[in-house]
C-alpha cells in the first residue's frame, strides 16, 4: 500500500478537481449540518497556534465526534501549512486549512482509490484502537 500521506494528497487533489473539497472549519461545519450524509472523509490539521485556540479545540472536538457518530473516516496532519500549500488555489493558499472535508462522487463515477488506501488506513488504525490516525504530508 503507498503511504497514506501519498493517498491522502492525490484523494485532496482529485477532490477538489471534481469540486467535492470544502475547506475551512465553518464551511465544514455548515456540510455536515446540511448534508451529512454527504460526507466521506475527514482532515483535521493542527498547527502550532491549535494549542492556545480554545475555540478551534471545541470545533475539533465537536468535528470528530461527528465524524465517530456517523462513521466517517477521519485523520490528523499536524502540518496545517503544507496542507493549506497542497489545497491552495492560484490566489494563493486557504487562510483556514484547519479542516477538510472530502464528500461522496455523484453517482454513477468513479471511485477515488487514493481515498479508499485511505478509508483502509482508518480501519486498520482503529483496529488498533487509533481512533485519530496521523498522516504525514511529504514535501513536493
Amino acid at each position: 500500500m503507498q503511504s497514506p500521506g501519498k493517498a491522502l494528497k492525490e484523494a485532496l487533489i482529485s477532490a477538489q478537481g471534481e469540486d467535492r473539497l470544502t475547506v475551512g472549519v465553518y464551511e465544514s461545519a455548515m456540510i455536515m449540518n446540511d448534508d451529512p450524509d454527504s460526507v466521506s472523509f475527514c482532515v483535521l490539521a493542527v498547527g502550532e497556534d491549535f494549542e492556545g485556540d480554545i475555540a478551534l479545540q471545541i470545533h475539533f472536538t465537536l468535528i470528530q465526534s461527528f465524524c465517530f457518530d456517523n462513521e466517517i473516516s477521519i485523520v490528523r496532519v499536524s502540518d496545517v501549512q503544507r496542507l493549506a500549500q497542497i489545497v491552495g488555489d492560484k490566489a494563493g493558499p486557504f487562510e483556514d486549512a484547519h479542516c477538510l472535508l472530502i464528500t461522496n462522487p455523484t453517482e454513477g463515477s468513479w471511485e477515488d482509490p487514493s481515498l479508499e488506501k485511505l478509508h483502509l488506513f482508518c480501519q486498520e488504525s482503529r483496529g488498533q484502537n487509533d481512533w485519530l490516525p496521523e498522516v504525514v504530508l511529504s514535501e513536493r
